[in-house]
This record gives C-alpha cells, structure tokens and sequence, in this order.
C-alpha cells in the first residue's frame, strides 16, 4: 500500500504544490473521495477549497466502468469504450439524464447557501484521490475552464504511469505522489479506501467556509 488512507494522500501531495503557496490559486475537490485529499492539501497551502462536480458515465450494464464524465457546461466521452461495447445513442442518453439529475442533487447538498468559488483569471488546482480512466478528472478540468480558469492544475496521489492529461483542453500540469505500475485501480494503493460520505463533504467544506474568497 502507498497510502494509510485519503488524509495521508493528502499530506503527502500538499508539498508537491507548495510554489503555489502565498498565490490566489483555489483547491477544488471532486467529490466524494477527492475532498479529503483536497481539504488537507488547501490546509496545508492556506488556500480556499470548493468542489467541482462531476459525474461518472457508467456503462449501463457495469455502472463502476466509465465511460465518460459530466459536469456543469463539460461533457468527456471515452469513444473507443463506447464503440467497442456497442452502447447506443438512446443507451447513452438513458445514463446521462440520470447522472444530470444527480448532478444538480449534489450542487444544492454540497453548496448548501454557498455560491462556487470564482475562478476567473485564477489557477484551479483540482484535487481527486486517484486516477484510473481519467474520464472524471478530464470533465472537472473542462468545468473549471469553463468557469474561467486561467491555469488548471490536475493533483492526484496516484495515478497510471501512461495516463496524461491534455494541455490546453483539460488539465496544463499533472502533479501526482506516485505512479505505480502495474495499475489496476486507485483503491489497490490504500489500506484504507473506506467510501467518503455526502455528511463528511458537507462538514469539510463548513471548516474551510473561512478562507472562501
């Protein structure tokens, strides 16, 4: 194992970020399993933290197998898995109405009263607490682009060794602890990978209401 459990990951990448540190860059944490990591990262730097919410497409028959990502104004599709599995448009379209409903549940339970943080002309440094396909972390970069990110910086304790994001369309930089091969999945490098739940986002973002700009 390379990490006890997410607040460990999250010790390990905050040096990592540190040149960024005194600088008007904002943490986001893609729920759920990626605000813990993110909280303790803003922590650290003395940054705000919000989220950015995305969701996974899963393929309908493997709900746990992506097949690409949305969020708010961002739409990533990983053509090759849906071509090769025979998804149909109307397959598709089932799986992303469902995940755009769930989308604007979780904006308003996580916001609560809180707008999101803005982001123009700031750098994003999006944090999750691994990459295996990329999907969901490629859409959070596309929403943080959207909302006017000047630079975006994708964090991530572990991911694959040939994984890369694509500069100017999702992610500028990949900051990651470590990059083990073989990769299966981002569970396999944690002792502890017990499920983040909605109350525990909810209660990390209030402790970081302070340092919101």
């Amino acid at each position: 194992m390379l990490f006890r459990d997410r607040l460990d990951a999250g010790r390990r990448l905050a040096p990592l970020l540190n040149e960024l540190r005194g600088t008007d860059a904002v943490v986001l944490g893609i729920p759920r399993g990626g605000v813990p990591v993110a909280f303790v990262v803003a922590d650290a730097l003395g940054m705000p933290l919000d989220v950015v919410i995305v969701r996974k497409l899963g393929v309908p028959w493997h709900q746990e197998l992506a097949m690409g990502a949305i969020g708010d104004g961002a739409r990533v599709l990983d053509a090759e898995t849906v071509r090769d599995l025979g998804i149909t448009a109307q397959q598709l379209d089932a799986v992303e109405q469902r995940e755009q409903d769930e989308l604007a549940k979780r904006a308003r339970r996580f916001r609560a009263e809180r707008g999101p943080l803005q982001l123009i002309g700031r750098t994003a440094i999006i944090v999750d607490d691994g990459i295996a396909t990329g999907s969901t972390a490629r859409a959070a970069c596309q929403v943080a682009r959207a909302r006017g990110a000047e630079r975006i910086i994708l964090a991530a304790p572990v991911a694959p060794p040939d994984w890369s994001p694509e500069p100017g369309v999702d992610a500028d930089e990949l900051i990651c602890v470590e990059r083990p091969s073989p990769f299966f999945a981002v569970g396999q490098w944690y002792e502890d990978f017990t499920q983040t739940s909605d109350r525990e986002v909810v209660a990390l973002l209030a402790r970081s209401t302070d340092r919101r700009q």
